[in-house]
């Protein structure tokens, strides 16, 4: 199956608080629940949708540098995320084109999430309901 919609978006923004406050005050997006994940960062919510992800800065993180040098692959815009259905045809799809992918289930959430690379070497996710997990 195709992918059916855009899930979120995830910034690794300079300044956390500040980008959770713009988005929050300005843009009107709501601060809401996110798994117990193993660094810092927000899940801002459009209605009862979490559309905006933001990562805080990691210990061991390379820095941002705000330039444009195509040697370097870190950017703000970390990845672009699908909802996706028929998760074993997707990982077969994945490996009919030749491309690797890392497979994993969310924290509580029990949703399998599989990531890859596009031509561009932009990190796609694709999530799966959780009744999928396992399949």
């Amino acid at each position: 199956m195709p992918a059916t919609s855009l899930n979120h978006y995830t910034i690794r923004p300079r300044d956390l608080e500040v980008t959770k406050d713009f988005y929050a005050d300005v843009i009107g997006l709501t601060v809401g629940d996110r798994p117990p994940l193993a660094f810092p960062g927000y899940w801002l919510y459009a209605g009862s949708t979490p559309v905006v992800h933001l990562i805080g800065k990691q210990v061991k993180e390379t820095p941002i540098v705000d330039h444009t040098d195509p040697s370097v692959k870190v950017t703000r815009l970390d990845h672009v995320a699908f909802t996706a259905e028929g998760l074993p045809d997707m990982r077969k799809r994945l490996a009919a084109a030749g491309l690797k992918f890392d497979e994993r289930v969310l924290p509580r959430l029990n949703m399998t999430q599989l990531f890859t690379i596009d031509p561009d070497g932009i990190d796609v996710e694709l999530n799966f309901d959780p009744r999928e997990t396992g399949t």
